[in-house]
């Protein structure tokens, strides 16, 4: 699987989403930024990236992966 087929499962999922996947050595890290993480904790925003991803990490075709999520709020803060 390649970062942008990752890409574009997210942001058909995540909705006015910002979506960020690199390639790197067969991991693949994840930044999204989206308003459906307001008001989840850390643990509950991957476990719906995870939730869309799932398939392919079971089949292999993902081997790890590394995520970062935001809310837009948080976001314009870091940046």
């Amino acid at each position: 699987m390649e970062a942008d087929q990752i890409s574009l499962l997210l942001k058909a999922e995540f909705e006015d989403s910002n979506v960020h996947v690199e390639k790197n050595d067969g991991h693949f890290h994840i930044t999204i930024v989206s308003k459906q993480f307001s008001g989840l904790r850390a643990v509950a925003r991957q476990q719906l990236v995870y939730k869309v991803l799932g398939e392919y990490i079971a089949n292999g075709s993902i081997h790890a992966v590394i995520i970062k999520a935001h809310t837009p709020d948080e976001w314009a803060t870091l940046n």
